[in-house]
């Protein structure tokens, strides 16, 4: 998570002015906010800008809050941030579950082909073929107006551009930034017609909290297009359209050059080779070491969580009374009959209503551990019921009690013999652990999405962090190895 704070308006923020913060996904969302393609440690885009110059407006620090889009207005109504602002449409539908500002943004849709290919001119031209755009959109309404264009929708902007270059689709129906950003500077497509309907960005807060926030956000919006700061960031990014023209009434031409707009057009257009390539991917490699040791560290919370947890469940099932038997089977079937997804959702953004507020690192930990806790609470049954009967009768002959005939002969054997599966199972784990990225945790699997979709390399970086998930599991199966060796031993026949 990058926390970015900016001053007062001639100065630095006073200390005791409240930080506002703010949420979007970063991962792949060119031009909204986004990280430098040339620095990957630097946030840019032209949300992003807007904000820094909404704070100084506000004279209040502003602090970035990254999220996965499914998350972003979930995570605003539990509290996790103060305001959204990540390209939101504004919609009746979308205004049922958020409020919103006034429009900081219009635009309109736009159709983006690959060139060479038939002139379409408007979605008509389109009759039976099939069409890209991003799901729950303003486009995907307008394709919905008609049935004789197939549409396929995505959550990636990147996904629909990949699949437009590589034939799987024959245009894009966007919005006009994303067009101009992702179309336009593919030298392999291009944006054709005139723009189609319109389009309006809010900001999103509470449905009905932060009313005194609304109210001051507005007035700065207000300012920020009367003095022309919106129109400025806007140029910089070569996003001043007729449409904004036509809402602001801003008929003005200032001399600024669109620098973010070319920044970003050359860096998607540098030299190739394989040793920019190389290089490229050796920049990569602190994002995916910090990714790793996040994964790591979820995936051995949940896997001690899951054996503890699993562990008692097996010896209540075998040996509890009849209401404890009952409780741990119902637990056991509920968790492996819902999908882990869900389960996390649920206790990160569910609990809350009913005042159980858990960081993302402890939900995803609990999330995970509970769900495989059922799988091994099964394994260990298995295990223990593959004990012979008659180690527990020799060891109550010995005069142990039950517990300490449970502790040192029957859960040792049978731990011995569930050893393989515990391994298998801590290796779906660590894959699983790419769940937590919709909690706002960045592991793996999400700076996967992050590097691939900028660079629009999914080979090259797929391999790097499948290596990545390769190297950290390896090790604990050579541990696992060598512990089934070392149990084994006492059960190994000797020449």
């Amino acid at each position: 998570m990058a926390v970015l704070v900016c001053g007062l308006y001639g100065g630095t923020p006073a200390a005791s002015a409240q930080v506002l913060r703010w949420a979007a996904d970063a991962s792949a969302d060119v031009p909204y906010t986004f990280h430098d393609p040339k620095d990957q440690s630097r946030l840019t885009g032209y949300e992003y800008d807007l904000m820094q110059e909404l704070g100084r407006h506000l004279q209040r620090p502003t602090q970035f809050v990254q999220n996965d889009w499914d998350g972003l207005i979930p995570g605003l109504q539990r509290g996790l941030y103060d305001l959204v602002i990540c390209g939101i449409e504004i919609t009746p539908e979308h205004a049922q579950g958020i409020d919103f500002s006034d429009p900081y943004y219009v635009t309109a849709e736009r159709l983006v082909v690959r060139k060479g290919s038939a002139p379409f001119e408007s979605i008509t031209d389109l009759k039976g073929l099939t069409v890209g755009t991003i799901k729950a959109t303003q486009a995907e309404r307008i394709l919905a107006d008609y049935p004789d264009v197939r549409v396929r929708t995505y959550d990636e902007e990147s996904n629909v551009f990949m699949d437009l270059v590589n034939g799987r689709t024959d245009a894009v129906l966007i919005d006009g930034p994303i067009a101009q950003y992702y179309g336009g500077t593919n030298p392999a497509l291009e944006v054709v017609g005139p723009p189609i309907g319109r389009v309006s960005y809010g900001i999103a807060f509470g449905k009905g909290q932060n009313a005194v926030l609304k109210q001051q956000v507005n007035a700065a919006l207000e300012q920020m297009r009367a003095d022309g700061s919106l129109h400025r960031i806007l140029a910089r990014w070569h996003l001043w359209s007729p449409e904004m023209v036509a809402f602001t009434k801003d008929t003005t031409q200032p001399d600024i050059a669109p620098t973010e707009w070319q920044h970003y057009a050359d860096s998607v257009h540098e030299a190739s080779g394989w040793q920019v390539r190389f290089w490229q991917y050796v920049g990569f490699l602190p994002l995916l070491a910090k990714g790793a040791v996040l994964t790591l560290l979820v995936s051995l919370c949940a896997m001690v969580l899951a054996v503890a947890l699993g562990l008692a469940l097996a010896l209540v099932r075998m040996y509890g009374p009849k209401w404890a038997v009952s409780l741990a089977a119902l637990y056991v079937e509920i968790v492996r009959g819902t999908p882990l997804l869900i389960q996390i959702l649920f206790i990160f953004y569910g609990l809350p209503q009913f005042g159980i507020n858990l960081g993302p690192f402890l939900a995803g930990v609990i999330g995970l551990g509970m769900n495989y806790a059922a799988y091994e609470a099964e394994n260990y049954r298995a295990g223990l019921q593959s004990v012979a009967r008659g180690q527990m009768e020799a060891a109550l002959a010995l005069n142990m009690t039950h517990f300490q005939a449970l502790r040192f002969v029957v859960v040792p054997q049978a731990f011995r013999l569930v050893m393989p599966v515990m391994t298998n199972d801590f290796i779906s784990l660590l894959k699983d652990s790419s769940l937590v990225s919709v909690i706002t945790l960045t592991e793996l699997t999400q700076t996967y999405i992050r590097l691939s979709s900028t660079y629009f390399d999914y080979f090259g970086t797929g391999l790097m962090v499948g290596g990545a998930y390769l190297l950290i599991g390896l090790p604990f199966v050579r541990l696992a190895r060598m512990a089934e060796k070392r149990l084994a031993q006492p059960h190994t026949r000797r020449e």
